[in-house]
């Protein structure tokens, strides 16, 4: 399916909130990630939760980048969240929120988190420059902490001190896409690295353009680099407060964060021409020092 199918999916029967989460669970199995996306290591109770606040934010992100919407992203967006607003008051249509409001009556999630993801997918279609690491780091905030603080929440885990970790790991998880995708978000006419980090750096923006990747570009590369490392590092303490499956999974994703900032670093972190990610043959190693590293 394109993620315009997704978007336009219907659900068949309302009432079948299994077929929705199964929709959902398709969605997540869909999409490559630098993290595990509801795996089959979490419980078929809690799983099924954690595909749809996935296909959710899956879907919202599609609308604000894939070329399918862009005469409509800003119409579809809305429409995303009058059916999230409608949840408990209306019979959901689609099977994200057939599989939602499920969700919602077995969890009591807040809709908070939901909204920031949707605030998040909604600037990406207006602002396309960050002037400061802190105005990028408060698009972090609302377009990546709040799937962690969901998938927390979802295992019962409520403590304000673990969703400050969760955040740490998963805006690290963010920068860690930003630096990937440097060549995708530039066709979109977006730049996710600070504005004042360019000018510090003695490099423009029509260097990137042209693909220059000299030392100027790599020192600019660098200093997200470093952020983002920090970021993992004031995040790692996070799954050992856990409890298993939970446990494994945040620990194999910040082993997997970590790998990309291992590459990164590996390829003078020039990922101008070169996209660092974790290929098939990188997951039994990171599995491998899931288990075993403290």
């Amino acid at each position: 399916m394109k993620t315009l199918e997704f978007y336009e999916a219907k659900a068949e029967d309302p009432s079948d909130a299994g077929a929705a989460y199964a929709f959902c669970q398709r969605l997540a199995d869909r999409h490559p990630e630098n993290f595990p996306v509801a795996s089959p290591m979490l419980s078929r109770r809690l799983r099924r939760h954690v595909a749809a606040v996935y296909a959710f934010a899956r879907i919202a992100d599609d609308i604000a980048d894939e070329a399918e919407h862009k005469d409509a992203r800003l119409e579809r967006l809305r429409d995303w969240r009058r059916q999230l607003d409608a949840v408990g008051r209306e019979t959901p249509k689609h099977p994200v929120f057939v599989a939602l409001a499920d969700t919602f009556r077995a969890l009591d999630l807040p809709r908070g988190p939901f909204e920031e993801l949707l605030d998040a997918a909604l600037q990406d279609c207006t602002k396309t420059r960050y002037e400061t690491f802190e105005e990028l780091l408060d698009y972090c905030r609302r377009s990546a902490d709040p799937v962690g603080r969901l998938v927390l929440m979802i295992h019962g885990y409520r403590d304000p001190e673990l969703f400050k970790l969760s955040d740490c790991v998963c805006s690290g998880l963010r920068l860690v896409d930003f630096m990937q995708d440097l060549s995708g978000d530039l066709k979109r006419d977006r730049i996710y690295l600070p504005q004042e980090d360019f000018r510090a750096c003695g490099y423009s923006e029509a260097d990137l353009r042209m693909g220059v990747a000299n030392e100027r570009f790599r020192n600019l590369v660098k200093l997200t680099w470093k952020r983002t490392k920090a970021l993992f590092e004031e995040g790692r303490p996070l799954s050992a407060r856990l409890d298993w499956p939970l446990r494994w999974e945040v620990r194999l994703t910040w082993f997997g964060g970590m790998e990309v900032l291992r590459k990164v670093r590996k390829q003078g972190f020039d990922t101008l021409h070169r996209r660092p990610r974790i290929g098939v043959f990188d997951w039994p190693p990171l599995a491998f020092k899931t288990l075993t590293r403290r």
